[in-house]
């Protein structure tokens, strides 16, 4: 058995007027974030994990963002979509490990519809999942509300 990591890392620009999605869930919240698709930097992270893990390069390479067929695109389709290429290759998932960095809002409340969500979407049970956040102190680009990051780790094996 082969086990191999990857790691994935996204981050958006929030707005106002825009919908909050983090983890396939909408949270409500004055911003959102910006992005060709919904801008689910959690998801966005965790396909890249998933996709580096097995040498298949990155979510830009997959999904890019000059394609019209994804603009909007709800980010749970973009998941199923890598979990579809790596059954392709012969992997299966281990488990994720991700952390979101975010000022406001607070996200507690909806990590565990966001598990489930994430797990339904890549067809693994919800103990293989798991999601975290963290503020940053008002330091930085998240810590001023100017935007949205996250930080994903996949294992897989075959």
């Amino acid at each position: 058995m082969v086990h191999r990591i990857g790691f994935g890392y996204d981050v958006h620009r929030l707005e106002e007027g825009l919908p909050f999605r983090l983890g396939g869930v909408t949270i409500p919240h004055t911003s959102g974030a910006k992005g060709h698709s919904d801008a689910d930097v959690l998801i966005h992270a965790i396909c890249d994990a998933l996709l580096g893990a097995a040498a298949l390069g990155d979510i830009g390479s997959h999904f890019p963002d000059d394609r019209e067929e994804y603009r909007g695109i709800n980010s749970l389709l973009l998941l199923e979509k890598t979990i579809s290429l790596l059954e392709d290759t012969g992997y299966t998932i281990g488990n994720i490990d991700a952390t979101v960095c975010l000022q406001e809002p607070k996200i507690q409340p909806y990590i565990e519809d966001m598990r489930s969500a994430l797990s339904m979407a890549m067809g693994i049970d919800k103990d293989q999942v798991s999601v975290k956040a963290t503020t940053e102190e008002h330091l930085g680009f998240t810590g001023r509300e100017e935007g949205v990051a996250a930080h994903a780790v996949a294992l897989i094996w075959k």
